[in-house]
């Protein structure tokens, strides 16, 4: 197993697919993928944002920079098991991810306010630079199952397809559990291109051949338009 990597910097493109057509692409793709080191896995995620759901608003109207900061875990974990504290950066299309591992205790005190990074690196300056600035609190978790590969040809070119998506807004914990409610139509797929430079030739034209065009889609994002802002909105309506 390779070291984790703690870094990134690439270009991210997203697909929904039907079952039936994810089922079809892959077809085609198996010649020219493997299994990615974390093939199989129960993806969850803990955004955080401000009361008024700031970050997020910010983050859908398409500005040239976007950042936001999430704890992620792959599996349900322990109070005592490793955790990724991730912020996440858009500028002009280039995704830039800088995370830190810590205990899923420690990382959610020390996102709260109430504790210390593991470490005094880069990172964690980062972090905590935005912590100051927005006073973020746990707002939305999101988990999916995901099938991870890598090209043959290029292991840093990664797909994964994630599935079952769903929602809370309550339990804000990772330790909590990986339940919730429905975050996309039944049996659809979300397909990840994860891509260190434009995408090769072959790829570009198995999509093109299956009249595949990226969306924008936000996993958060689509929580908060399809439900969190509803209920702002009623909020406000009976205050």
């Amino acid at each position: 197993m390779g070291e984790t990597r703690l870094s990134f910097k690439r270009y991210e493109k997203k697909y929904l697919l039907s079952a039936e057509r994810c089922a079809l692409l892959m077809e085609r793709l198996r010649p020219r993928i493997e299994p990615d080191e974390y093939f199989r896995s129960t993806v969850c995620s803990l955004y955080y944002d401000t009361p008024d759901c700031r970050l997020i608003r910010h983050s859908i109207e398409g500005p040239v920079y976007k950042e936001k900061l999430r704890l992620r875990s792959y599996g349900v974990p322990g109070p005592e098991d490793p955790v990724f504290v991730e912020l996440k950066k858009k500028y002009k299309g280039v995704v830039y991810k800088r995370r830190v591992t810590a205990p899923a205790r420690q990382a959610a005190l020390w996102l709260s306010g109430g504790g210390e990074p593991p470490e005094d690196g880069q990172m964690e300056r980062e972090i905590d630079w935005f912590l100051r600035q927005n006073a973020p609190a746990p707002r939305a978790f999101i988990a999916c199952e995901r099938t991870a590969w890598r090209a043959r040809e290029d292991p840093e070119l990664r797909i994964t397809f994630d599935e079952n998506l769903r929602w809370r807004e309550t339990e804000l914990d990772l330790c909590a559990g990986s339940t919730g409610e429905p975050l996309t139509a039944p049996g659809e797929v979300l397909m990840e291109l994860k891509l260190p430079q434009a995408a090769p030739l072959w790829l570009a034209r198995m999509l093109s051949d299956e009249g595949l065009f990226p969306t924008s889609f936000s996993k958060y994002g689509t929580a908060y338009k399809n439900h969190i802002l509803q209920e702002l909105f009623e909020v406000t309506q009976h205050a």
